[in-house]
């Protein structure tokens, strides 16, 4: 029966909606094309999270459907012949294609290129052989000590870049441990929880901090050292609790980790160029954006070095993920989807947030975006949400109660880059998953816990910060 539903509940929960009349739905006035889109996110999210299909099959499903069922370019007479405004706004069927080579795809595949280098050249194994050395032999140790490098790179640096990076590291790590031993697991799902914890403790950490920044202007503006006085707490705070939470869940059975890493650094010309495009590729993460080179332009450098000088082979693009890329590009095409048909905007405006208390608002607003950021991309999340909840909060006068408007936006921001429950929330997630050392099911369960209890740790010091007069 279980076997049955599974393969059942994302075609019956979908067609429901479709063949529902549209004022059946709690939302209001909803014209075919977004009606359409619920249907197909219905179909994605229990596709996802039940796993009827593999993943990377359902993202081409989501991008096939909406060319069909949503594009200017769809089925004849299913996007045409319909009442003025009863339809609702095609979308260009370019602009879904496009999703194949979104930038943050473009991001990943330079993240691919320097993972794939770094293991051709041992760079990998050195750098985890002096990174590592530090936490000793016990698991736990060594476990904290990959979240904190993790996080810290996240803190200036792509979150893609710095997990794809550091799963590389992690291969030697999984080495020692048994197949079915639960600290894969743990050690596995420790990047990119630290990678997407780590990116919300600067304002260059993460889309949404700068989205954020947009807001929090004039008498509400903060600096960047005002937001690492509270992100970075945040941070080392969490990043505690996942560690504990992946301890718990996932307690390794080997007890001492002796990683006999051996080697050296390779001297020859293409390992020192691959050194040098690390430190390249790195640098331009850095302190690209004041030369007006963003992160996603930086990731294709590596792939035309490393093609050009032949360190990356016709053969070695053979063992690229293409899955990852192509899972990835399903869950542009769905937050893509919900924005150009207008159904992300009026589900929001469906809530009444300016009839609500300050601290109900506080609550749904945020409770909201992270559940909308585990099913689209945090970006898209910030970009609809808090434009919406800017005005509204400045339109409450009494919203001084809960810390005023900086606290609600931080709240939402915040709540935007908890949302990681799922390997379609975040590319971090996407990337671990690809390892195959995790499935979705464990996944959820970490990325659950720790999207709610950061939600409460962000609560408690939005209201300390209240209480000593920060916000």
């Amino acid at each position: 029966m279980k076997s049955a539903l599974k393969y059942l509940l994302p075609l019956i929960c979908p067609l429901f909606v479709l063949l529902l009349p549209r004022d059946a739905l709690p939302i209001p006035d909803l014209t075919v094309l977004e009606q359409r889109v619920i249907a197909i996110f219905l179909l994605a999210a229990l596709c996802w999270i039940l796993e009827p299909i593999p993943i990377y099959a359902t993202s081409v499903l989501i991008i096939v459907l909406e060319l069909l069922l949503l594009s200017d370019s769809g089925i004849k007479p299913l996007v045409s012949g319909y009442p003025e405004g009863q339809l609702g706004i095609l979308m260009s069927y370019k602009q879904i294609m496009a999703t194949f080579a979104a930038p943050i795809i473009m991001l990943f595949l330079g993240g691919f290129f320097l993972a794939m280098a770094a293991s051709k050249y041992r760079l990998d194994i050195n750098l985890a052989r002096v990174m590592l050395h530090p936490f000793g032999t016990n698991p736990r140790a060594v476990l904290l000590g990959l979240m904190g490098i993790t996080a810290l790179f996240s803190m200036f640096m792509s979150n893609t870049a710095t997990t794809a990076m550091m799963l590389s590291i992690l291969v030697p790590v999984l080495g020692v441990f048994a197949p079915q031993d639960p600290g894969r697991i743990a050690f596995t799902l420790a990047i990119p929880l630290a990678a997407n914890i780590g990116g919300i403790g600067t304002p260059i950490g993460t889309p949404p901090n700068a989205i954020a920044l947009r807001y929090l202007t004039g008498e509400h503006a903060i600096g960047f050292a005002e937001w690492m006085v509270f992100g970075v707490p945040f941070v080392l705070v969490m990043m505690l609790v996942a560690w504990w939470l992946l301890c718990w869940l996932f307690p390794a059975q080997q007890q001492v980790i002796r990683l006999e890493i051996r080697g050296r650094f390779l001297k020859t010309p293409k390992a020192w160029l691959v050194y040098a495009t690390f430190l390249l590729t790195l640098g331009l993460w850095l302190f690209g954006e004041p030369l007006g080179i963003n992160s996603y332009v930086v990731g294709l450098v590596p792939v035309a070095i490393f093609t050009v000088t032949r360190v990356i082979t016709k053969e070695d693009l053979k063992t690229i993920s293409w899955d990852v890329l192509w899972l990835v590009s399903g869950g542009i095409a769905l937050g893509l989807a919900m924005e150009s048909t207008g159904l992300a905007k009026h589900m929001v405006e469906a809530i009444p947030f300016a009839s609500f208390s300050p601290w109900l608002l506080l609550l749904l607003a945020s409770l909201v975006s992270l559940l909308m950021a585990n099913f689209m991309s945090h970006t898209a999340t910030a970009n609809l949400l808090l434009p919406l909840v800017a005005a509204v909060g400045a339109a409450l006068p009494n919203l001084v109660e809960v810390g005023g408007l900086v606290a609600l936006l931080l709240a939402v921001t915040f709540a935007a880059s908890l949302g990681m429950s799922l390997p379609i929330s975040t590319p971090p997630n996407a990337l671990a998953h690809a390892t195959g050392n995790v499935d979705t099911r464990q996944m959820a369960k970490v990325g659950v816990l720790c999207g709610l209890l950061g939600l409460l740790l962000c609560y408690l010091m939005l209201l300390i910060m209240g209480w000593v007069g920060y916000l």
